[in-house]
């Protein structure tokens, strides 16, 4: 986990540009969720969140947060996919880069076995952590649009081909 005490930049945009405007309950995975701010937030929102993270201390503090807020969620430990036997209509995420390109290819091209037929990943990464490179991979997966960019940060939807 990082950015102690306050939300991250990347994760502050990739929220204010995640838009959801669907009247129908949706679901929703938090993978790598952290402290939690994108599960609460799409909580908040009224969607069917599952949150997972591979760090133990990561899952109590989502699970505090979500109880303080009084929101729910079903908060779990999962190393990437590994505890997850569902699809869901979203996958959001601010993926842990420091965990190496292994890992993180890991995260974001495997999503499209946990997406529904219409679902859709939304990532946010820093361009000087290998956003180029990173978006021209997933084009050959996913159908990618950079849908909003600042101070070195992009926020990526990847669509199902």
């Amino acid at each position: 986990m990082f950015s102690k005490g306050e939300l991250d930049f990347g994760t502050e945009l990739l929220l204010k540009t995640f838009k959801y405007n669907d009247s129908s309950v949706k679901s929703l995975l938090d993978i790598g969720c952290g402290c939690g701010p994108i599960g609460i937030y799409a909580s908040k929102l009224g969607f069917l969140v599952d949150m997972s993270d591979i760090n133990k201390r990561a899952i109590h503090l989502s699970k505090i947060s979500l109880k303080e807020q009084n929101l729910s969620a079903n908060v779990f430990e999962s190393d990437a996919y590994s505890n997850i036997n569902k699809k869901y209509d979203y996958i959001v995420s601010n993926p842990p880069i420091r965990v190496g390109k292994d890992k993180l290819y890991e995260i974001v091209m495997n999503a499209r076995n946990y997406l529904k037929e219409d679902g859709k990943l939304f990532i946010v990464i820093n361009k000087d952590q290998g956003a180029k490179s990173l978006y021209k991979d997933l084009e050959k997966v996913y159908k990618c649009e950079l849908i909003n960019k600042k101070k070195g940060f992009w926020i990526i939807k990847c669509i199902l081909r």
